[in-house]
């Protein structure tokens, strides 16, 4: 069963942007956010809401991401915006539940060159 089913990514150029939509299951999550891997690298947090509504940002991302949910706090939205080669990475959508069981996406790959 596909908890988390993630869309949006693509090849974009420098200055542009995209936006990541990861739709979950139903209304029973605590945390939701992204995090993403570039080539060689481990993976990082880049957003993250919890229920309440607060955000928190990698300090990289900070001014130029913001991650949202839908009203019914089952799909979870990164807009990027300012994108820069070094944000190049697949990105993962993240989810916790109530129950404490962590969930991610397939993934999805962000290319941002010219």
């Amino acid at each position: 069963q596909v908890q988390l089913a993630e869309s949006g990514g693509g090849l974009v150029q420098p200055g542009g942007s995209l936006r990541l939509s990861c739709a979950g299951s139903k209304n029973w999550y605590t945390i939701m956010g992204w995090y993403r891997q570039a080539p060689g690298k481990e993976r990082e947090l880049v957003a993250q809401i919890i229920r309440d509504g607060t955000a928190t940002y990698a300090d990289s991302v900070k001014g130029r991401f913001t991650v949202s949910t839908d009203s019914n706090k089952i799909t979870v939205y990164l807009q990027m915006n300012s994108l820069k080669p070094e944000d190049t990475a697949v990105y993962y959508c993240y989810a916790r539940t109530v129950l404490r069981n962590d969930y991610w996406g397939q993934g999805t790959q962000v290319i941002v060159s010219s």
